[in-house]
């Protein structure tokens, strides 16, 4: 992801919330789980930011989301004690339109399924995808 693309992200993720009136931290990282973009929107307390750099470097780790993290932490016993796992909604790994997984966004702010829906405006905005096997 380079620094142009990470912007777009940022600011797709921007749009969604002034929209809905929120206000988020967003964190982009690279496929190699290096920081390429940071913003705490206005309002946050720096807790938020840390977490939403707490989510993306889950999702940099593990290459899937918090979301997902949470039900693995469910389903398998230690999980959730392994290093780098949130299992918080908001972060999400980010595809190429092959499906190549390319880097990894970090959303914390509002409820979960805001933090969530944030990011995923975010990668749509730039013309990425979500998921693994088709764009969008």
């Amino acid at each position: 992801i380079t620094a142009d693309v990470a912007l777009q992200i940022i600011n797709g993720c921007v749009a969604h919330a002034k929209g809905k009136g929120q206000s988020h931290a967003i964190a982009v990282y690279d496929d190699s789980g290096h920081p390429v973009a940071l913003l705490r929107m206005d309002g946050n307390q720096p807790g938020v930011t840390e977490f939403a750099v707490q989510k993306v470097e889950a999702v940099a780790s593990w290459h899937f989301s918090t979301t997902d993290m949470a039900a693995a932490a469910k389903q398998t016993p230690g999980f959730a004690n392994a290093p780098h796992v949130v299992t918080v909604a908001g972060g999400i790994p980010i595809y190429s339109s092959e499906g190549q997984y390319i880097g990894a966004v970090g959303v914390s702010g509002e409820a979960p399924e805001d933090d969530t829906a944030c990011a995923e405006a975010g990668v749509k905005a730039a013309g990425l995808s979500i998921n693994r096997k088709s764009k969008g």
